[in-house]
């Protein structure tokens, strides 16, 4: 099983970035109204239970029940069970969330959600910003 273990920083809000039948990207920061700093990259996801928008996954070992899940509806188990916890909105409880893939790997760098053309070395424009999100 795979324990998502993330770098030092501030990553309170997460939501998913892209997701196109076989690559997921959860996107992190501390507030993703302008920019982020985090993506989980998932490859050859089999299964996915999370809400789109969340705040502050603790992410833990996936319980037996949530591996029998996976076996259940993909054959077998991937290499790649990740499991993490987020609390429901409303103080409804908690909230467990699996994901299921081939593999998963830590993108770090700041990642723009509005257009600039003054990028620096290791920054880059979210897949949804076009030219025409200048602004003018």
């Amino acid at each position: 099983m795979t324990v998502v273990r993330l770098p030092e920083g501030s990553w309170w809000d997460w939501e998913v970035l892209g997701w196109n039948g076989s690559e997921l990207r959860l996107a992190a920061g501390y507030d993703l109204t302008y920019h982020h700093g985090l993506e989980l990259v998932f490859t050859d996801v089999d299964y996915l239970a999370c809400p789109t928008r969340f705040s502050d996954p603790r992410f833990r070992e996936p319980t037996s029940g949530e591996r029998e899940t996976v076996r259940r509806y993909v054959g077998e188990e991937p290499p790649v069970v990740v499991a993490f916890d987020v609390d429901a909105e409303g103080g409804r409880g908690v909230v467990p969330c699996v994901v299921a893939a081939a593999s998963v790997g830590i993108v770090t760098g700041l990642v723009y959600r509005y257009w600039r053309e003054d990028l620096k070395e290791g920054e880059r424009l979210a897949p949804f910003v076009r030219p025409s999100d200048r602004g003018e």
